[in-house]
């Protein structure tokens, strides 16, 4: 046992004699005076844990050197969190002045690294130790001054100015568990031990790991803006599946468990490992976790404040790329298919151990919310039902990239705390762990990281045959893309209804009783229009030439929502999700397929239409002549063809020769629908009068465009 270890040991009796870590608050109560009381304890005792944490520094070098050098040193998370107080107060109208702009301008952005290889070697004029406890202590007295004097009308809820605090305060929870694990990747001599921190003294031979059968069953997740306790953006919304039946390790895997895969030389063997985790391998020269250290005297492990001999039943601290080599290399010895959980197991491993949230303010029933130890136990201490750790010790990565709920919403004044995350790049942890607090430590939390990264994160393995299934994630934010998503799914703007909706109902009254089997939505962009002509038609088929458009109306089919980012103005956006169901039209989308195609050259393959639709079309083409001379052959005899077009002839996207108007003919004006007439009339008869159709295109939450679009109807002569 090492001196600092005695130490902890003597003192460790201590522990018993501190207050329980106070839980997340119930936020929907009705008397002003018991929340202002309750937040005030909330932060006091949430602000002098962080503070306590940052004491187990041996001295002001260790605030400036750092752990890692994907990271910043520790004087930025020391300063941070107490920055986001002030600029989210400011934002939320609760306070009107700034303490020090410096500051927090200076630690308001932390890093989340892109790659392992992203190497942040940026400099920094940091201030003193000492002025940022200063400035701590002035914050103190705002957040403080705020809670006892603004006004606050009950109850505390997502729309709330207050909701601002209860956000800080959590956030700062959030980087309490962040700091600890960058503290214990500093080094040695940088720490000291502390008798708020004492870790576990108990250790024995690892448990052996054996199968338990968890039951199919539905899970049915996210939270409402009703719901009495704070939560992060990603927690609301709507998400219910299918679990099959499935087999979970009893046990967390442990550090003596995970050796078996070390002894069998897993780091060198890379069929073991996934593509990206091969490369984080190679590049890092990992050939074991990193918290373990080789001595002399054997395997030691490193915790927050010192290394002691390895305790095998411990879990084992892993990154992702880790926990899945070890499932591959477990799934060849046992012949069958085993992974990490995804998301929806874990919920269904979570309801079948029969806990209940962590609310009281009593000892949890798992090694969380620093109720009793620093650090992680032994993975046989805490059992769940059959199971043991489902909540606590170690977070578990899981399968599941993090997504967005259905209904997903980003808070006005901390848009970017999980859309930067919607990338396939972050996988979901769920579970807690030793010092995992507040909302940390609720089932519905939903934190994620890079699949590279390092947190007081291990894992636990299942067996099952049933797919993972890739939830859909994306927002897209190229403004062009998304000026026609808004277009097209958005709202309504100046009382113009939804052009496109206009259109394929002026098309499907021109139908009237003719057959309606199959339409063709040609340059359909991102389908707006294939869906409304869905309801009425048999099939739709929609084609644009812009690959990026299908993508995403293909996207609107077969997920039948939509994410896309809005400019507001300058670099600021909002977060857009679209449904087809808020538009009537979910139940049609299985009757619509999207293919990428040149409306000048189509293959044979698109024929015998009863409706073609060509909107905004024949302007953008390189050859409007040829798609008109030519379309009657894809049309069946009496079908109906609608062409919509504001006539911006432009050089840029059609040489002048291949205009079909707009110019002067004979010395007379040759407009548009002239050409039209000239060029249809053979084949087809126009119906009715031209009409002029509205529509307006968003560039910014200032700046729209204004257009009329002239709607002509043709039908298709049955001699042909």
């Amino acid at each position: 046992m090492s001196i600092g270890y005695a130490y902890l040991a003597v003192i460790h009796e201590k522990k018993m004699d501190r207050k329980i870590f106070p839980r997340t608050l119930k936020l929907n109560g009705l008397d002003a005076q018991t929340m202002r009381d309750d937040l005030c304890a909330y932060f006091h005792a949430t602000f002098d844990r962080y503070e306590s944490l940052f004491e187990v520094l041996n001295g002001d070098e260790a605030y400036y050197k750092k752990p890692i050098s994907l990271r910043h040193p520790l004087i930025f998370y020391y300063g941070h969190t107490a920055t986001f107080f002030i600029n989210k107060l400011l934002l939320a109208g609760l306070i009107h002045q700034r303490i020090n702009p410096r500051f927090e301008s200076m630690f308001a952005v932390g890093v989340d690294e892109m790659s392992w290889d992203d190497l942040n070697d940026a400099h920094y004029g940091w201030p003193t130790v000492e002025e940022v406890k200063h400035y701590r202590g002035q914050v103190r007295e705002v957040v403080d001054t705020v809670i006892r004097i603004a006004p606050l009308n009950m109850p505390v809820s997502w729309k709330n100015p207050w909701w601002a605090i209860p956000m800080g305060i959590e956030h700062e929870r959030i980087h309490l568990e962040t700091s600890s694990v960058l503290i214990r990747q500093h080094e040695l001599k940088q720490v000291k031990p502390h008798p708020d921190w004492l870790p576990c003294l108990q250790s024995g031979p690892a448990p052996v790991n054996d199968w338990v059968n968890i039951a199919a069953g539905s899970v049915s997740l996210g939270k409402d803006k009703q719901s009495p306790y704070y939560g992060w953006d990603n927690e609301y919304g709507v998400h219910s599946a299918e679990v099959d039946a499935f087999q979970a390790a009893r046990y967390l895997v442990s550090n003596g468990e995970f050796l078996g895969f070390v002894e069998a030389g897993g780091y060198g063997n890379d069929e073991c490992w996934e593509e990206e985790g091969r490369a984080w391998k190679h590049f890092a020269q990992a050939n074991h976790p990193t918290f373990w250290v080789e001595s002399t005297q054997g395997w030691k492990l490193r915790l927050m404040l010192e290394e002691i001999p390895m305790p095998w039943d411990w879990p084992v601290d892993v990154n992702y790329h880790e926990a899945k080599a070890f499932c591959n290399w477990k799934a060849k010895l046992e012949g069958r298919l085993v992974r990490l959980p995804t998301e929806d197991e874990w919920q269904r491993l979570y309801a079948q151990t029969g806990l209940a949230e962590i609310l009281e303010n009593k000892l949890a029933p798992a090694n969380i919310h620093l109720d009793h130890f620093a650090s992680s136990c032994p993975v046989n201490q805490f059992q769940q039902g059959d199971l043991y750790d489902v909540v606590g010790n170690v977070w578990q990565w899981t399968e599941t990239p993090i997504y967005p709920y259905n209904g997903f919403e980003v808070h006005p004044i901390y848009d970017d705390f999980t859309t930067p995350t919607y990338d396939h790049r972050h996988a979901i942890i769920k579970g807690g762990s030793w010092i995992s607090c507040g909302n940390e430590a609720l089932s519905f939390s939903r934190y994620a990281f890079r699949r590279h990264f390092f947190q007081h994160a291990g894992f636990r393995y299942v067996a099952s045959d049933a797919p993972v299934t890739q939830m859909y994630t994306n927002f897209e934010t190229d403004g062009w893309l998304t000026s026609h998503l808004e277009q097209q799914y958005g709202d309504t703007y100046f009382d113009v209804q939804n052009p496109m909706a206009v259109l394929a109902g002026i098309a499907i009254k021109a139908m009237a009783d003719k057959p309606a089997k199959q339409a063709l939505d040609i340059g359909c962009g991102v389908g707006r229009a294939s869906f409304e002509l869905a309801r009425h038609f048999e099939q739709v088929t929609g084609v644009d030439f812009t690959a990026r458009f299908i993508g995403l109306a293909d996207q609107m089919a077969t997920n039948g929502l939509i994410r896309y980012t809005l400019v507001e103005e300058g670099e600021l956006v909002s977060y857009k999700e679209r449904h087809l169901s808020d538009l009537g039209l979910d139940d049609v989308r299985h009757k619509v397929d999207f293919y990428q195609g040149d409306a000048c050259n189509l293959k044979p393959i698109f024929s015998g239409y009863d409706l073609i639709f060509a909107v905004n079309l024949i302007d953008r083409l390189y050859s409007p002549r040829k798609f008109l001379e030519s379309v009657h052959d894809r049309l069946n005899a009496g079908g109906i063809l609608l062409i919509a077009s504001s006539y911006s002839w432009s050089e840029g996207q059609t040489k002048r020769e291949e205009w079909i108007g707009g110019f002067k003919k004979d010395a007379e004006n040759y407009t548009s629908l002239d050409g039209l007439k000239d060029i249809l009339g053979e084949h087809f008869h126009c119906v009715g009068e031209p009409a002029e159709i509205p529509y307006v295109y968003r560039e910014t939450r200032r700046k729209f465009q204004y257009t009329l679009m002239e709607v002509t109807v043709w039908e298709k002569k049955h001699d042909f």
